[in-house]
């Protein structure tokens, strides 16, 4: 079945694979259109270091139309992650996938600038319509980029705008596995940081001598009262006021603990409650959803073993601590917005780089009904690989968190066509193909880790160039989804009525059966209608009776 599920969704879509045009792959959308100057073709043509790349179509007879990809969010960055993307859509996407449905946006610093910021809320805008988001790094811009740039400000970091937009839960950040290749972790370790709230959102102001207070306001009228007053007596001060929202703790409870169940981990809840107790709050919301929904399934799976039979706190002191004694991996870890910035970052040193670390935005649409996902990579745009590559010099960059990221959001789209359409067997199709085509790509770019083929980073200076690396990933893909080929469709298996023997045949009057027949055959068509039917039964007296 699984051999024959490229050739047999193409076929499921060839409707609508027939309006599909061959040379453009992508539709870019709103202001991207024209504010975008780092699309694929243009990019790639323009870069000094350009490599010219070969799109690999099937070697089946006759080209294998390709699959119309489910609607997504495409969020473009800048500088070296861009530049690789274009390349892996280009090898490792566009020769299988119609991407036309595929909503680009353009959030390099120049975009922000000439349309002033109007990209970044179409894209949250499109995100929230669609639901799920691909992005590549991007860059906010310190005050020398801003002049080496031409800028009219300094741009704010996007991730707020899209957190706020997207109603965000929940930033996922787990651990990514090579089989057979030994990294940090032996085993997945997950982590849920809460996606708002937290020093991010900070007002502050630097103040001289005074008092401080914070009033708080209630929003039915009541009477307002002050929630903190301070005495400043320093003549140099920075005041610095900040809130974490609670009202989607549970539902940050319940993306986690299915998360720890369906990976097999162990879950942990870090605060530093023991100083900060307004902190108190966050572990005994996460607590009460875990007696109530998940401890009995954490105990029957035995992954309560190592923390005493119980969901576990841990101070973040602690968790640092541990982050760095428990390499056999197999725990999961749910904490605040900052504290789970800085813990997920030594996560990744541990797992030997933020390229080993996925990074996923889990939301949710204003009526709640739909998960809305953005995945992108937990690196930066790596811009000293980026000025390598203009000056001409070879490259190595590792793409596994880009395409991690990328096959995510893909897959999520997928699954939110699939669940919006459960009876249109194209979307299940779809839905089917894309899961097989994730699985054989990512097979494919870690064997070619497994064989030495591996970028620089892996295997040292004799490893692959970024253009080279996704060239022989692109050969190892075809090569797999070659084999899946079937050159005929499997044959239509139909179970034909058992057939009467024939001696048994010359003990019924034939002709008679003929007559009865005509007699309920009111159409003179060679058929007999239910309502008729239903009539010579009855009149036979074998129709079914009720009990």
């Amino acid at each position: 079945m699984a051999t024959s599920l490229r050739l047999l969704s193409s076929r499921c879509l060839s409707v609508a694979s027939k309006n599909n045009a061959i040379g453009s792959a992508r539709q870019l959308s709103s202001l991207s259109a024209s504010t975008s100057s780092l699309c694929s073709s243009s990019f790639l043509s323009t870069s000094p270091n350009a490599f010219n790349t070969t799109v690999r179509y099937q070697s089946t007879e006759g080209s294998v139309p390709k699959v119309k990809a489910p609607p997504m969010v495409y969020i473009q960055g800048e500088e070296m992650t861009h530049y690789t993307t274009q390349l892996l859509l280009s090898q490792w996407i566009e020769p299988h996938f119609d991407t036309s449905a595929w909503e680009t946006y353009d959030l390099s610093c120049k975009s922000r600038d000439e349309t002033e910021d109007a990209v970044l809320h179409d894209a949250v805008a499109a995100g929230k319509r669609i639901g799920a988001i691909f992005k590549e790094p991007t860059i906010t811009p310190s005050a020398v980029q801003v002049q080496e740039m031409g800028l009219k400000k300094a741009w704010g970091s996007p991730n707020g705008a899209m957190r706020k937009g997207w109603n965000g839960i929940t930033i996922s950040r787990d651990t990514i596995h090579i089989e057979g290749i030994e990294l940090g972790y032996k085993n997945q370790v997950l982590f849920e940081r809460h996606a708002v709230g937290g020093e991010y959102g900070a007002g502050w102001n630097q103040v001289g001598e005074g008092t401080l207070l914070t009033t708080y306001i209630p929003k039915d009228g009541d009477a307002p009262f002050v929630v903190d007053k301070r005495d400043l007596t320093d003549k140099n001060n920075v005041c610095v006021v900040y809130h974490n929202p609670y009202d989607n703790v549970r539902e940050l409870a319940h993306v986690f603990f299915k998360r720890c169940l369906e990976h097999q981990v162990t879950p942990y809840i870090v605060t530093k409650k023991t100083v900060f107790k307004w902190q108190e709050g966050f572990w005994a919301t996460m607590k009460k959803v875990f007696d109530e929904k998940y401890k009995d399934d954490f105990l029957k799976a035995g992954l309560l073993d190592r923390s005493g039979g119980d969901l576990t706190h841990l101070i973040s002191d602690a968790a640092t601590m541990q982050l760095i004694r428990w390499t056999d991996g197999g725990f999961g870890m749910a904490a605040h917005n900052y504290d789970g910035d800085m813990l997920t970052d030594q996560i990744a040193q541990v797992h030997r780089s933020p390229g080993f670390i996925t990074s996923n935005l889990v939301g949710r649409s204003d009526d709640g009904s739909t998960l809305i996902k953005e995945f992108e990579a937990s690196h930066g745009t790596v811009t000293d690989m980026w000025h390598d590559h203009l000056a001409g010099k070879e490259t190595s960059l590792n793409p596994l968190g880009l395409v991690e990221a990328l096959l995510g959001a893909l897959r999520h789209a997928a699954m939110l066509e699939m669940e919006a359409n459960p009876n249109d067997k194209q979307k299940q199709e779809m839905h089917a193909y894309v899961n097989n085509f994730s699985d054989t790509l990512r097979t494919a770019l870690h064997n070619t880790f497994r064989y030495g083929q591996g970028t620089r980073d892996m295997t040292g200076p004799t490893g692959f160039t970024t253009e080279d690396f996704i060239d022989k990933v692109a050969w190892r893909l075809n090569r797999y989804l070659d084999a899946q080929v079937e050159e005929q469709a499997p044959p239509e298996l139909k179970e034909e009525d058992l057939a009467i023997p024939k001696d048994k045949l010359t003990e019924f009057d034939q002709k008679a059966i003929l007559k009865l027949f005509d007699k309920y055959d009111k159409s003179g068509e060679g058929k007999i209608d239910f309502k008729n039917f239903s009539k010579m039964l009855m009149k036979m007296g074998v129709a079914p009776k009720k009990n």
